[in-house]
C-alpha cells in the first residue's frame, strides 16, 4: 500500500483501495486489537486512540461527501462563538444525497446548501445558519434566548430573520418570537460576575488581561471566551456559571492553563479569590519559561 496523505488521520476506504490497500488488509487494522477503527460507513480513522473532536468532524465530511458542511455548534464555535459543544455532530448534505444519521453523526439534507466557510481544512456552515440550526433544535426558552443573544454583533436580528425565513419552517415558532429589537439590547449587558472580576483584579498587580476575548489552539480552533486572558502566560479565567463548559483538559492539551472562580466568591472571598489568581499567574508563567528553556 502506498502512503497517502491523511489530514488528522482520516481516510475513507475508497482511498485506501485507490492506494493499494485490499479488503483484508483493512479488515485487520480495524479490528479491535488493531492500529486503525471505523468510525463512520466507510470512514477510517488511522489510530486505535480515542477520535478527538476535530477528527469527528473530518470523518463526517467524508462520510456525507463533496458539497456537506459542517453547522451547528461545531460551525458556531468555528465563528467564535462560545456555546457548550453537544455530543452530536451536525452536518448539512445537498439534497438528492441518500445519507442516513449513524453514531455521534446528525446528517441534515437540504436544498439550500449553503457556501462554505473554511477553518483549518474543514467546511462550516456561515454563523447565521449554524445558529439558527441549532436554534430550532433548542430544548427551552433560556436556552434558545441565550443562543441566540450570543451571536448578536457577528450577526443582526434582521439577518438571523432572513435566514429563518428562507429556511425550514420546522421548529421555527420559538425562534420567531425572540427575533426582536430587544434581542440587540440584550447582547450588550456586561454580566455582574465580569463587572466584580475587574473590581478584584484591581486590588493586584496582575497586568491587565484581554476580557472575553475568543482563545483558539494551534488548528486555529476556538477553545472558549474565558471571562479574562493573559496571552504572555497562557492563562484564562473564567469567573462567570456560562462558561462552566469548559473542559480544563481540552485547554491544557492546547497548552493553556484555565483557572476557575465560583462567581459567589468574588464578592464572599475577594482576598481568597485573589491568592488564588495570583498564583495561577505564577504558575502559567513559570510553565511558559519552563516550555521555551
Amino acid at each position: 500500500m502506498h502512503l497517502i496523505s491523511t489530514p488528522d488521520k482520516v481516510t475513507t476506504i475508497a482511498e485506501l483501495r485507490a492506494h493499494g490497500a485490499t479488503n483484508h488488509a483493512i479488515t485487520t487494522r480495524c479490528r479491535p486489537s488493531g492500529p486503525w477503527q471505523r468510525v463512520l460507513p466507510g470512514v477510517v480513522l488511522m489510530s486505535a486512540t480515542r477520535p478527538t473532536r476535530r477528527q469527528r468532524l473530518r470523518a463526517a465530511i467524508a462520510y456525507a461527501g463533496p458539497g456537506s458542511v459542517v453547522s451547528g455548534v461545531d460551525a458556531m464555535r468555528a465563528h467564535g462563538v462560545d456555546v457548550p459543544l453537544s455530543p452530536d455532530v451536525l452536518v448539512l448534505a445537498p439534497a438528492e444525497r441518500r445519507l442516513v444519521s449513524r453514531s455521534y453523526l446528525t446528517v441534515e439534507r437540504t436544498t439550500r446548501p449553503p457556501s462554505p466557510t473554511v477553518r483549518a481544512g474543514l467546511p462550516y456552515a456561515p454563523l447565521v445558519r449554524a445558529a439558527l440550526d441549532v436554534a430550532r433544535r433548542a430544548a427551552d426558552h433560556d436556552q434558545l434566548r441565550a443562543l441566540l443573544t450570543s451571536v448578536i454583533g457577528q450577526c443582526t436580528v434582521t439577518e438571523l430573520r432572513a435566514e429563518l425565513d428562507a429556511g425550514s419552517q420546522r421548529g421555527s415558532a420559538a425562534v420567531r418570537a425572540l427575533l426582536t429589537p430587544d434581542l440587540t439590547g440584550a447582547a450588550e449587558v456586561v454580566p455582574e460576575e465580569v463587572t466584580l472580576a475587574r473590581r478584584v483584579l484591581r486590588g493586584t498587580a496582575l497586568p491587565q488581561p484581554h476580557w472575553q476575548q475568543p482563545v483558539h489552539d494551534d488548528t486555529g480552533m476556538l477553545l472558549g471566551i474565558p471571562d479574562a486572558w493573559w496571552p504572555e502566560v497562557g492563562l484564562a479565567w473564567d469567573v462567570s456559571p456560562h462558561t462552566r463548559h469548559h473542559d480544563p483538559r481540552v485547554w491544557a492539551a492546547a497548552g493553556v492553563a484555565l483557572h476557575r472562580t465560583d462567581p459567589q466568591r468574588l464578592s464572599s472571598a475577594p482576598v481568597t479569590v485573589t491568592d488564588e489568581l495570583v498564583a495561577a499567574f505564577a504558575s502559567a508563567a513559570a510553565n511558559v519559561h519552563h516550555r521555551a528553556s
